[in-house]
């Protein structure tokens, strides 16, 4: 599944590890995500559309 972390997180400024912070997860977390080596959680999906200022459904892109 294709996302834009990187892409708004990196807009808004913020690092791996102050996104990771502001979600409780670790800075490995969000690496993973970012490249597609993991998908989070509904809650975590959820809590990071948040942060970013966007929709799950803007955040998470089908292929």
């Amino acid at each position: 599944m294709k996302n834009r972390i990187k892409e708004l997180r990196k807009a808004k400024k913020l690092s791996q590890e102050e996104l990771a912070n502001s979600c409780d997860v670790s800075r490995q977390t969000i690496n993973a995500i970012e490249n597609e080596k993991y998908d989070p959680s509904l809650n975590l999906a959820f809590e990071l559309a948040r942060k970013l200022d966007t929709r799950v459904d803007e955040l998470f892109l089908k292929e």
